[in-house]
């Protein structure tokens, strides 16, 4: 398992959003090689156990605006349990991450969404990624159709990735970034102004005054 927090903050704009990504059911899923060819482009085999708080930052284009992303990628293992809940509540967007080779990994998902529906926000924009897609086939535990259908189940996205490949690492990153933007921009619109009313004498109400007033002059 493992905690991303991923700050965008639009270069051109005001515009700042702080995701907050769970990332990684249980050690050694992957987390960081992801992190690793997102932020850097490159992979290695020889990836050594996230100790405390690690962070990477990137710049992307996101629908016509320069987006830079701080991702902080928190360890993973049971003891560092109380820093990840800690982070919950600010989370705009969590990624949940299995090895596709590891069924115990996927197994645990659901623990982590009960986690999730305890301490982060109700709105939190989720995606389900199961890496370790390069591997042969015969290693493979857990199959797509069984991904899906946890995601479909929870009603959130699926990818397969491969920090290796780099399949798909592009798209998730990309996608849950535009999803978080999307849902921000649709809140801001419903979000009525708010206005303070001057009340207006009531023009009919001053017109039947100003009658009485002529009457009583003795008008004819």
């Amino acid at each position: 398992m493992g905690v991303y927090l991923l700050v965008l903050s639009s270069l051109d704009t005001k515009f700042c959003v702080y995701l907050f990504l769970f990332y990684g059911t249980l050690a050694g899923v992957g987390k960081s090689c992801l992190l690793l060819r997102f932020s850097d482009g490159s992979f290695t085999t020889s990836f050594i156990t996230t100790i405390g708080i690690d962070f990477k930052i990137r710049t992307i284009e996101l629908d016509g605006k320069r987006i830079k992303l701080q991702i902080w990628d928190t360890a993973g293992q049971e003891r560092f349990r109380t820093i990840t809940t800690a982070y919950y509540r600010g989370a705009m967007g969590i990624l949940l991450v299995y090895d596709v080779t590891d069924e115990s990994s996927f197994n645990n998902i659901r623990n982590w969404i009960r986690n999730i529906e305890q301490h982060a926000s109700d709105n939190v924009n989720k995606i389900l990624v199961g890496n370790k897609a390069d591997m042969d086939e015969s290693k493979r535990a857990v199959p797509t159709s069984k991904g899906q259908a946890l995601a479909d189940e929870y009603g959130i996205k699926f990818f397969e990735t491969s920090a290796k490949t780099n399949l798909n690492v592009e798209e998730v990153f990309f996608s849950i970034a535009r999803d978080i933007k999307q849902r921000l921009a649709d809140t801001d619109s419903r979000a009525e102004p708010q206005t303070i009313k001057i009340n207006q004498p009531d023009q009919a109400a001053g017109s039947a005054q100003a009658a009485q007033r002529s009457a009583c002059c003795g008008g004819s």
